[in-house]
């Protein structure tokens, strides 16, 4: 059972497939993130043992005004990926910062806070960041609403639902996006919700509910970060709330 902070919010069978927790963080200038694989690798092996790299590539297009562009294509590091055997949850140290991933099954956010903290304690003292600038909380959900003759009324599920311009015209997909700032925090919030092709007798809907703010706080002031996820989970859980339906949040509580 997840339940939020929000203590008339409780719901049996949330429809999370994965939750995101990310620290943005000002690394040391001098630190060769690259050379830090295997320390990497070794400080997170007892829980996390399956061990795997995310790179990126960069384009570089450098233009001269007496020869033809040339363009060079760096491929590095993005992240060291350190999942669990059932690899239903992962820590990544980034080149950028922390982040902590958790697939469904998902229970409370409070239940992953301890292991949170103690693979961010790894994290502080292999990487030492200087500050933690940013803190992003996202939760994807995937909602599974009834078909009836092969169609759903939208309007039962989701406030503000999305209507064709012409009564003749049947909807097949949809996709609704927009960022918000909280006035009182500054906090932003980034919300993306589509549908997918059906399921059997059911329509997937996509409900991707980010939130951010600004931290600006030292790695080891832990209860001054809990508070900001904290904020943060109650901005996302009164989005999803006033985003759903009395009706469709009925359908997770069974």
């Amino acid at each position: 059972m997840a339940v939020t902070s929000d203590s008339a919010f409780i719901l049996a069978n949330p429809p999370i497939v994965e939750a995101v927790l990310d620290f943005d963080c000002d690394l040391p200038p001098s630190l060769d993130f690259e050379s830090m694989r295997d320390a990497v690798k070794s400080a997170y092996a007892e829980k996390y043992p399956k061990f795997k790299l995310s790179f990126i590539q960069q384009a570089r297009i450098e233009a001269k005004s007496d020869a033809p562009p040339e363009m060079s294509v760096r491929r590095g590091i993005q992240a060291f990926q350190c999942f669990d055997e059932t690899e239903k949850q992962l820590v990544q140290v980034r080149a950028q910062g922390y982040s902590f991933n958790r697939l469904a099954p998902y229970t409370s956010l409070d239940d992953y806070l301890p292991e949170i903290q103690r693979t961010w304690d790894l994290f502080s003292k292999l990487m030492s960041p200087v500050q933690v600038r940013v803190i992003r909380l996202r939760y994807i959900n995937r909602i599974l609403v009834p078909l009836k003759n092969g169609q759903v009324d939208l309007r039962r599920y989701l406030r503000g639902s999305p209507r064709s311009a012409d009564g003749k015209l049947m909807m097949t997909g949809f996709l609704n996006q927009y960022t918000a700032v909280e006035k009182d925090t500054g906090h932003e919030v980034n919300v993306v919700i589509t549908s997918q092709p059906p399921d059997n007798d059911r329509s997937p809907i996509i409900f991707d509910n980010g939130a951010a703010c600004e931290a600006k706080l030292p790695p080891e002031e832990w209860n001054s970060i809990v508070a900001k996820i904290e904020s943060l989970r109650d901005l996302k859980n009164r989005v999803f709330k006033n985003t759903l339906t009395a009706r469709c949040l009925n359908l997770f509580q069974h």
